[in-house]
């Protein structure tokens, strides 16, 4: 009897197909810029205006006398914005004195510019902050682009959950860049409802997964999340794209999906699971076309394949 193929079959013919090539590794390098670029634009922004505010003052000592700047001046002072939240109002007194004549009085007459560098320095740590996880935000969105692509091709309805409000908005006409604010997405196909939410603590494995498919509508998703048998799907996904990371990220994915497969085996239950990866070198690809072949993991993807990603959606939405 010839073996069953998976669904992975469907863009997937061997473990070479998986394996990231030098040129996706370039385009995902800069992706990685253009986001930067994208992230620091508030900050540049914000500078611009401290400038603008900063330079009504005649001297240093007159920046205290300015409304609305105490936030930038603790930040120029090297205090972050969770830090400053823990600070008495003495406390931040302080560091804006320490600024004022450590560093913008020896400035003398450049101590606007002075001022706008120490803060442009605190927001670009604050910028680097953000940027560590910007890999999984970028795989997240798309993947979710791609869905909302499959179901709005087949024209299935969809509602999905804005990340800000914590509600479910509808399906519109127009819903470019909505992958920049959502965190579930839920649709129906004939009679399964199927709700979608990134970044969960399952209670049954007790750790963070970055995306599960429940069998429920998003009004008994609170209910659906503590029952094993809920579970159609369960997914990690990877979005560095630097080779020299991919082997480490894959061990952690595979340590984390392997801890989800025996939670579930001790209810009896066997949602499928799923791996996706932007970068992905030869012997990591080996072992997750392994897994595929053995059906321990369900599907796979690489994640800068857009034919790959494609049809790894359109299996999700098919559930």
């Amino acid at each position: 009897m010839a073996k069953k193929l998976g669904a992975y079959s469907q863009h997937l013919k061997s473990a070479a197909d998986l394996e990231t090539t030098y040129e996706q590794v370039r385009a995902g390098f800069i992706a990685l810029a253009l986001e930067r670029n994208r992230r620091a634009t508030p900050y540049v922004e914000e500078a611009r205006a401290l400038k603008a505010a900063a330079s009504k003052a005649s001297k240093p000592a007159d920046l205290t006398k300015i409304k609305g700047i105490e936030a930038a001046l603790l930040a120029a002072a090297g205090v972050s914005d969770k830090a400053a939240g823990h600070l008495l109002p003495e406390n931040k007194q302080e560091a804006i004195h320490g600024l004022i004549t450590k560093f913008l009085e020896p400035a003398g007459a450049a101590f606007v510019e002075e001022l706008v560098f120490r803060f442009l320095l605190t927001r670009g740590d604050t910028l680097g902050g953000s940027m560590r996880n910007v890999g999984g935000a970028m795989a997240q969105r798309r993947i979710t682009r791609a869905l909302l692509a499959t179901l709005t091709l087949t024209k299935v309805p969809y509602r999905w959950l804005h990340g800000n409000s914590n509600s479910w908005a509808a399906m519109t006409g127009d819903d470019a860049d909505i992958e920049l604010y959502l965190r579930g997405l839920a649709w129906r196909r004939g009679t399964k409802d199927r709700t979608l939410i990134y970044n969960v603590t399952v209670p049954l494995v007790n750790n963070n997964v970055d995306v599960v498919v429940l069998d429920c509508s998003p009004e008994n998703y609170k209910n659906a999340y503590k029952e094993a048998d809920s579970y159609v799907l369960l997914g990690e996904f990877k979005g560095g794209i630097d080779p020299a990371g991919a082997d480490e990220h894959w061990k952690t994915a595979r340590t984390a999906l392997e801890r989800i497969r025996k939670a579930f085996a001790k209810e009896r239950a066997e949602p499928k699971t799923y791996f996706v990866g932007a970068a992905i070198v030869k012997k990591m690809a080996q072992e997750i076309w392994a897994e595929l072949e053995s059906g321990t993991l369900s599907n796979a993807a690489n994640l800068t394949n857009q034919d790959q990603v494609a049809s790894l959606c359109n299996w999700i939405a098919e559930l």
